[in-house]
């Protein structure tokens, strides 16, 4: 039973940490465009195909 005084405060800490790391990431934007990279994964790009002059084939 006396473990109790200890892990009470801990799991407060904890959920107090959770709380600030989440409101941090609302305030930042971090869930702004959910779907978005969702999306830009089905689209094509805009290159036409082959490897550009500036990159190195390396085998």
């Amino acid at each position: 039973m006396s473990i109790l005084v200890y892990l009470i405060p801990v799991a407060l800490f904890l959920g107090g940490i959770s709380l600030l790391a989440f409101l941090w990431a609302l305030r930042s934007g971090q869930y702004d465009d959910m779907d978005g990279a969702a999306q830009r994964i089905l689209l094509d790009d805009d290159e036409a195909g082959g490897t550009r002059a500036d990159e190195r084939v390396i085998l």
